[in-house]
């Protein structure tokens, strides 16, 4: 499976931030072959290898350690996760605030109706209030891209063979 661009769903909890000012928003998509809720996406995701290398780094700088266990209380209705705060939860999505205020993290699924269900993983960078995104974030955009791609692609990859 492929993951691809996608808008923000049109009820995406991610809409609050689509074409507000100095917000950069995107949405990427998979398709699963399954049914897929949003618990099992939200731990599949964040215990992908590639997640996990993103948690060592946060652990460093927490000084503790960022377990699975942390991510299971996330799927499981928790309010918080590392350096994320629940924004806002429906029963297929779930909006992540980080701690600064200036990113957020949204998952969500979608059934198709036909047993495939469309895993989405998107972001917003909201700028502080009068400026507009440093250039240090319109050049780490197209890394970003690639990564939020590989991150939905993995946790796809491993919702199908668990």
């Amino acid at each position: 499976m492929i993951a691809q661009a996608c808008d923000v769903p049109r009820d995406g909890l991610l809409q609050a931030y689509v074409g507000k000012g100095a917000t950069y928003t995107d949405c990427f998509e998979v398709m699963s072959p399954r049914a897929v809720s949003l618990p099992e996406l939200i731990e599949a995701f964040y215990t992908t290898w590639l997640f996990r290398m993103e948690r060592s780094v946060l652990s460093i700088f927490l000084r503790r350690w960022v377990r699975d266990s942390d991510v299971r209380a996330l799927a499981q209705g928790g309010d918080n996760f590392a350096v994320w705060q629940v924004e806002a939860r429906g029963e297929a999505q779930v909006l992540l605030r980080e701690q600064s205020g200036h990113t957020r993290s949204y998952l969500a699924v979608l059934s198709e109706g036909d047993g495939e269900t469309r895993l989405i993983f998107g972001s917003a960078v909201v700028a502080q209030e009068g400026k507009p995104l440093g250039i240090l974030i319109r050049a780490l955009t197209p890394l970003h891209k690639f990564y939020s791609k590989c991150l939905i692609r993995l946790a796809e990859r491993k919702l199908r063979f668990t």
